[in-house]
């Protein structure tokens, strides 16, 4: 189950890692307890409705927010939490007769790479994700990390500009993810006065367009486009001198279009990334199923260390 801001993917996947079957349905939902009704609606509805391509052997669920995964517990849909965390491992175990685990989207994706991606040829490697937020995974000597409050890896709220005084939801100004991402375009677009790059929902910049309008020679988007490469490659730098990685995998739309990709990586100093010596290597997941695999990747590490604990 891959539950994000706005669709829920429910599917099977084997150990290989090849969808055999999904079904998408529609989320968007503001408020923690209305998610957690739809998902366990949507599980229901996939059981009697879709049914099983073969016998599962357990479940795993990647979604937004803060999640325990030791615990099981998800925390909340946003930064603060709404009401005591709602134990979504045991419901969804419960429901299905199989175990159950369960991770923010991130580090599902995370495990995803660690498990069935590039992250198999790495014990040290950080996942960065752009697309509508920036956040990053990490693994160290072959372990995720998590942190004492499970928020390792929100990198969106690391400062890269003191003089800027744009609020962001952390409390803190300054915030990278307010530069880059779907939501620092946005934000971006509309600190110049460009309403013409809003989707016509008007919630969000059209980023491809942006993109597209730079390599035209429009001087506004592309000032938009560079700032937020120089802030991109800012914070990746700070991350390489902090965990050490010999890999970056990247994944999310805003790096898989080339023209912001080459952007960053010309914007990175060499004797900084000199130990990174796998470089920057998007993800081989199909990006319509990678928040998939990163929740298969979950029931996975929930089943094996249940076989492990079995036979101890």
């Amino acid at each position: 189950m891959d539950f994000g801001g706005t669709k829920l993917l429910i599917g099977e996947v084997d150990e290989d890692g090849t969808v055999l079957r999904s079904k998408r349905y529609a989320t968007g939902f503001m408020r923690q307890a209305d998610a957690v009704r739809a998902l366990m609606e949507a599980v229901r509805d996939y059981r009697d409705n879709i049914g099983f391509a073969g016998k599962p052997a357990a479940a795993g669920v990647g979604i937004v927010g803060i999640v325990d995964n030791a615990r099981g517990e998800w925390i909340s849909i946003a930064h603060d939490p709404e009401g005591p965390p709602v134990p979504l491992a045991r419901m969804v175990s419960q429901e299905l007769g199989l175990p159950c685990g369960i991770d923010n989207d991130v580090r599902s994706s995370t495990t995803a790479e660690l498990l069935l991606g590039q992250g198999r040829y790495s014990k040290n490697f950080i996942y960065l994700n752009v697309g509508t937020g920036l956040a990053a995974g990490f693994v160290v000597e072959g372990q995720i990390l998590r942190g004492a409050n499970v928020n390792a890896g929100e990198i969106g709220h690391m400062v890269v500009d003191l003089s800027d005084g744009s609020p962001c939801a952390c409390g803190r100004a300054g915030c990278v993810e307010n530069v880059v991402s779907g939501i620092g375009f946005t934000q971006q677009a509309q600190l110049h006065g460009m309403d013409e790059l809003m989707t016509q929902a008007g919630r969000r910049a059209d980023v491809c367009r942006l993109f597209d309008r730079a390599e035209e020679g429009d001087a506004v988007c592309r000032e938009i486009m560079e700032y937020g490469a120089r802030a991109l490659a800012c914070v990746i730098m700070n991350l390489v001198r902090t965990t050490d990685p010999d890999t970056i995998i990247y994944g999310g739309g805003i790096l898989g279009d080339e023209r912001f990709l080459h952007m960053v990586e010309r914007a990175l100093e060499p004797e900084t990334m000199r130990g990174v010596t796998r470089g920057m290597v998007a993800s081989s997941f199909n990006p319509q199923y990678a928040g998939l695999l990163g929740a298969v990747s979950l029931g996975m590490v929930k089943a094996r260390t249940l076989r492990k604990g079995a036979t101890a």
